[in-house]
């Protein structure tokens, strides 16, 4: 990201419907040292992208029109040096899985101020955790059927024959399994 030393501004453009949150990011995009530009839509961000290629972008993935994920493969036609976040207020897994292997570097949710998109940015620079580092022990079948057990119960309000009917079980056999302690694991 830029600093006092860097002798030119890097360029972002940042794409959205919302004026006043487009403009609110420009500027602050603008106060942290970089060359912010704005777009309503997919074809004004073709068309700056075209004129002078940004080095950065924020994409609204909802958009009149082409959506963001849209306008993301296409910018990377354009140049595919162009670092992307996807910004969205209407998140979900499909999307992110999507918009990661079109080739966009992370994925913020709104509300998103710019510290939020600088740190996405960042996290995308650094290495993947490595897994040798992470110690996971599955929980054995019965504290998982224990768990799930008490959720659907807290779920039903504590009404032991409603749990059992959600479960598909008879409810003296849910009185057994709820008067055992929880397995260890």
């Amino acid at each position: 990201m830029p600093d006092a030393t860097t002798p030119a501004q890097p360029s972002i453009l940042i794409v959205d419907d919302d004026d006043i949150f487009r403009e609110r990011l420009v500027r602050a995009f603008d106060d942290r040292g970089f060359e912010a530009i704005g777009a309503a839509d997919h074809t004004e961000a073709l068309r700056r992208a075209r004129h002078e290629s940004p080095e950065f972008a924020v994409l609204d993935l909802r958009m009149p029109g082409p959506s963001g994920l849209e306008l993301l493969r296409d910018l990377l036609d354009v140049d595919p040096a162009t670092r992307v976040v996807i910004l969205t207020g209407y998140g979900s897994i499909a999307t992110t899985v999507e918009a990661m292997r079109l080739g966009a570097v992370n994925y913020v949710p709104k509300p998103a101020g710019v510290d939020d998109i600088l740190a996405a940015f960042d996290r995308s620079e650094k290495p993947p955790l490595d897994p040798a580092d992470i110690e996971f022990t599955a929980p054995s079948l019965e504290r998982t059927e224990w768990e799930h057990i008490n959720r659907v119960l807290a779920d039903c309000g504590g009404n032991i024959s409603e749990t059992a009917r959600r479960l598909g079980i008879h409810r003296r056999t849910l009185q057994r399994k709820l008067d055992r302690y929880p397995p260890r694991d």
